[in-house]
């Protein structure tokens, strides 16, 4: 299994430095990963230093609380979209959601998705505040207002995915969505399970200890 295609290479924290995200696009371009998942206000930077490779780059919106405006969520996203972002991260609000009002939360992922036309969604779902109801819930959500996937966490919550989640999340839109792990994954072992659960993309900071353990584990099985 060649698990660095399916790695988002992510830098969000807040201390992170233009130099940081120029090292994690160069790790990412070293490693094949699929994209590097990075900050709104770094997708600029991002884009110029993987201009000529087949990285892409993912940014966050609405992170990592979700309970921005629309409006805010929107224009963050048009302007990651003109700084070159591939795809999207959005946070769905979570307080929405808890209060059982699903038109607000699909008109807020709708008003999104409108704003990035026909690159890619993923809606993270923040696993770790939500009832198995209310993940099933907003998986069924995400899929009718045109997400193209749901992501477990954002890593900053109280926890990040897990086997359960990810099975309800699987098992609701897995034949129609793709799924994202994310939160806490940081060994090969970890990712290949998900992977095999049904998950299309890993994201971690720990990409490159996952790939380097992986190849190692492969190596050191071939005689």
């Amino acid at each position: 299994m060649n698990l660095s295609r399916f790695i988002d290479h992510t830098l969000l924290k807040a201390t992170a430095t233009p130099q940081d995200i120029l090292k994690l696009c160069n790790e990412a371009k070293e490693y094949n990963f699929y994209a590097v998942c990075v900050n709104s206000c770094y997708v600029f930077l991002a884009t110029n230093e993987l201009k000529n490779s087949d990285v892409k780059v993912a940014a966050v919106v609405g992170f990592p609380l979700g309970a921005n405006s629309s409006q805010a969520k929107v224009c963050e996203a048009e302007q990651c979209v003109k700084d070159g972002a591939d795809e999207i991260d959005m946070v769905l609000n979570i307080g929405l959601l808890k209060a059982n009002s699903p038109k607000l939360v699909a008109e807020d992922i709708a008003a999104v998705k409108n704003a990035i036309g026909s690159r890619t969604l993923k809606v993270i779902l923040e696993t770790c505040y939500l009832t198995d109801d209310e993940i099933r819930m907003a998986c069924q959500i995400a899929k009718q207002a045109g997400a193209d996937f749901v992501k477990t966490s954002t890593g900053f919550g109280t926890g990040g995915a897990t086997e359960l989640a990810v099975k309800i999340m699987v098992d609701e839109v897995g034949d129609t969505l793709k799924i994202k792990a994310s939160g806490g994954i940081k060994d090969a072992k970890t990712a290949k399970k998900y992977i095999e659960m049904g998950v299309s993309r890993i994201g971690t900071s720990a990409g490159i200890a996952i790939v380097t353990s992986s190849k190692k584990d492969t190596d050191e099985h071939t005689y």
